[in-house]
């Protein structure tokens, strides 16, 4: 949704609203999770992306914050069958404290066109997020697609009931790693039409883009931990 100012004439706070923070990398200490969680509620962002191991943790620091959490789910790769899936979504939400949940889509399913079967996963997924209260932010890892495969994928999240479409995981590692270029997110926004958000995640390292994204209408973003401050221009 396009917002009734422009990204430069908002306060530090009002930006930090687009934020999730990712806390993601599998090599982190417990240490290390600490600080840069720290760092995202420090910020005000809106959320901190965490991997489920890293929940309790999170929790307890998020706990009487502004800042919520939002768990990514069969992640990087999107590969567990729908009922692991969904198992998976459970156990993350099942005290009912989840703000965001990030969940990769197949993409190899996209990619082979079998768009029946992305549609019946993406719908039981966003059925047993939503069960908890959960919002559910589907992945598509848009590297790997074109954008007709982005723009069909979209429709189908969008009728499945998904709350956000979202570019990317960050983790690629078939090719370019581009993240939410500006073509990608036009392209998601003109094929959502309304009917879901969407968030940018990847590439998106500088105060010049993300302003950009804000002003053509992007409603999240999932910025890594050492570029949070350098789009806040703290």
């Amino acid at each position: 949704m396009k917002p009734e100012k422009k990204a430069k004439d908002m306060t530090r706070a009002e930006l930090a609203a687009y934020i999730d923070q990712s806390v993601l990398k599998p090599e982190f200490t417990q240490e290390e999770i600490k600080k840069y969680i720290k760092e995202g509620i420090d910020y005000g962002c809106k959320t901190v992306c965490i991997n489920p191991a890293s929940l309790p943790i999170a929790r307890d620091l998020c706990r009487g914050t502004k800042t919520g959490l939002c768990v990514v789910c069969d992640f990087p790769f999107g590969l567990s069958s729908t009922a692991s899936k969904i198992q998976q979504i459970e156990d993350i939400c099942k005290d009912r404290d989840i703000e965001d949940l990030d969940i990769v889509a197949n993409y190899g399913w996209i990619k082979s066109g079998l768009w029946q079967e992305v549609e019946n996963q993406i719908k039981a997924v966003s059925d047993a997020c939503h069960k908890y209260g959960a919002l559910i932010k589907v992945i598509f890892e848009t590297d790997s697609l074109t954008l007709e495969q982005v723009a069909k994928a979209t429709d189908i999240a969008c009728n499945a009931g998904v709350d956000y479409v979202k570019t990317s995981t960050g983790f690629y590692t078939g090719g370019a790693n581009n993240g939410a270029t500006i073509e990608v997110v036009q392209t998601m926004i003109a094929a959502a039409k309304g009917r879901a958000k969407v968030k940018g995640a990847g590439g998106i390292r500088d105060q010049e883009k993300f302003f950009q994204l804000i002003d053509m209408g992007i409603d999240r973003m999932g910025i890594g931990y050492k570029s949070t401050p350098v789009v806040l221009g703290v």
